[in-house]
């Protein structure tokens, strides 16, 4: 069919078509190495093309799952000046708003239209590299026959790419190599331009040899040109480098010989040293796309859990790397009821999610708040103060009684009153102190009618007590609690 611009489509094939689109190359001839820029033309106007049918709408998947398609997007998101306009060409070409695609060396296009049906004719241009380049490419690409068995697989392996550029020959673009040109007027990546790169993303994930075409390369006659190339080398070595090329070989597949490696041990370097730990947590995954979650999954909740997966891992590594750290005990398990605090206090969700761990870990909202409070101030053992109340024996209550009348000089202990077994409330005022097992004191404050954790603990009453009077939380605010 044809395009209101008189471009032909062909749309009953899924790997495109091949048409001559002139006489001759897209290469230039180019006398030395030094004048590649000649055959890197961008008019994309020789060699061949190939037409590939509309994609469907890429509803529940990414635009490209090969290391190669990631780095081809990465490239567009590294150019583009608009990260908004990239948005709304992701979401047209995930609704299917991408017609057919045409590539050609040095140039890609399509007619992407709008959600309001407006269709524009979209261009991508790339540079074409120049007969230098690719003889250079070819040259490298028969020396190991690896890098021919991937292309032949369609694979654009890391290590292929590396050596290319190694020979002075960027096959995947970077920043600023994918230029733009669409009817719509817009002098940078619009939303039909990036619409058309997450396109042809998908294409790249099936077929390398897109990209190659781009450069200026069609599949046909780059392997051609490796097959002969091929034969040519066999020959070279058939005349008196077939040995050196079999003890190459052989040295490959065996290894380095062990009086070799034992005799270069004393001069290797010393390994580095590892690298040293992060200052912080990684940051964890968006996932606020546009495809709806199935049924049943909170995205807001994954993102929670990936984010205190990330705090968790990175205390880990700091404790491993801590002196001593072979030395001491294994962390106690937490229940489930502990570890949504634990999870709350980390993650710091929002109301929403709160509201979930709340639940779940059998506590109010309210309750969640206090509890991520004390977890803040003292984890498992601060819990334990703010939920449980003790009985301590006479004797250890004796003990209790003498520090608190020995805590304060004469005349200045605040008037306490018995609250419960290991509670003591401070008269006329909304603080309360509280003993654990271990023989610590916990400072409480009463706010809207509940009593919350005010403070770390404290071996001398009198110091814990003064803690809470300064006020504030767990994080350093003050008021009637932590948001989270």
């Amino acid at each position: 069919m044809s395009d209101d611009y008189g471009y032909d489509y062909e749309d009953d094939s899924p790997y495109g078509t091949e048409t001559e689109y002139g006489a001759g190359d897209a290469d230039v001839p180019d006398g030395d190495d030094g004048a590649d820029a000649a055959g890197a033309s961008r008019d994309g106007g020789r060699g061949q093309e190939r037409t590939f049918a509309a994609l469907p709408p890429a509803q529940g998947r990414g635009f490209a799952t090969s290391w190669w398609g990631r780095a081809w997007l990465q490239a567009l998101e590294d150019t583009a000046l608009d990260g908004q306009q990239l948005k709304q060409g992701r979401q047209l070409a995930r609704k299917g708003g991408v017609g057919a695609v045409s590539v050609r060396p040095g140039r890609i296009t399509a007619m992407v239209r709008d959600r309001d049906g407006t269709a524009h004719r979209s261009d991508v241009l790339l540079q074409q590299l120049g007969v230098g380049a690719w003889d250079r490419f070819l040259d490298m690409a028969v020396d190991r026959a690896g890098h021919i068995a991937a292309l032949l697989d369609r694979e654009m392996p890391p290590h292929l790419v590396e050596d290319a550029a190694g020979a002075g020959v960027e096959l995947l673009p970077g920043i600023g190599d994918l230029e733009p040109e669409c009817t719509c007027g817009a002098w940078d990546h619009c939303p039909h331009t990036g619409a058309l790169c997450y396109q042809v993303a998908r294409l790249l994930d099936e077929d390398p040899f897109v990209l190659l075409l781009m450069r200026g390369r069609d599949e046909r006659r780059l392997l051609d040109e490796l097959q002969v190339r091929s034969a040519a080398r066999a020959i070279r070595l058939g005349d008196g480098g077939a040995a050196e090329a079999t003890d190459d070989a052989e040295r490959e597949v065996r290894g380095v010989p062990a009086g070799e490696a034992f005799g270069a041990a004393g001069i290797l370097p010393p390994l580095p040293a590892p690298p040293s730990a992060p200052d912080t947590p990684g940051l964890g995954p968006s996932l606020d796309t546009e495809t709806p979650p199935a049924p049943g999954i909170d995205p807001a909740a994954l993102e929670v859990l990936a984010a205190d997966s990330a705090v968790r891992a990175h205390r880990m590594l700091l404790d491993a790397l801590a002196p001593g750290h072979e030395e001491q005990p294994f962390p106690v398990e937490l229940t489930r009821r502990q570890d949504a605090v634990r999870l709350a206090a980390d993650a710091r969700p929002d109301a929403r999610v709160g509201a979930r761990l709340a639940s779940g870990s059998g506590r109010t909202p309210a309750g969640l708040d206090a509890a991520v409070r004390a977890w803040r101030y003292g984890g498992v053992p601060a819990l334990a103060v703010l939920d449980e109340e003790w009985a301590p024996d006479p004797e250890d209550l004796g003990r209790a009684r003498v520090r608190l009348d020995e805590a304060w000089a004469a005349g200045e202990r605040p008037a306490l009153r018995a609250s419960g077994r290991a509670r003591w409330t401070v008269a006329g005022a909304d603080l309360q102190l509280r003993l654990d097992r271990d023989g610590r004191w916990w400072p409480y404050r009463k706010e809207r009618g509940r009593w919350v954790p005010a403070g770390p603990a404290d071996d001398d009453p009198a110091g814990a007590l003064a803690g809470a009077e300064e006020g504030g939380t767990a994080d350093g605010t003050s008021g009637a609690g932590t948001v989270i």
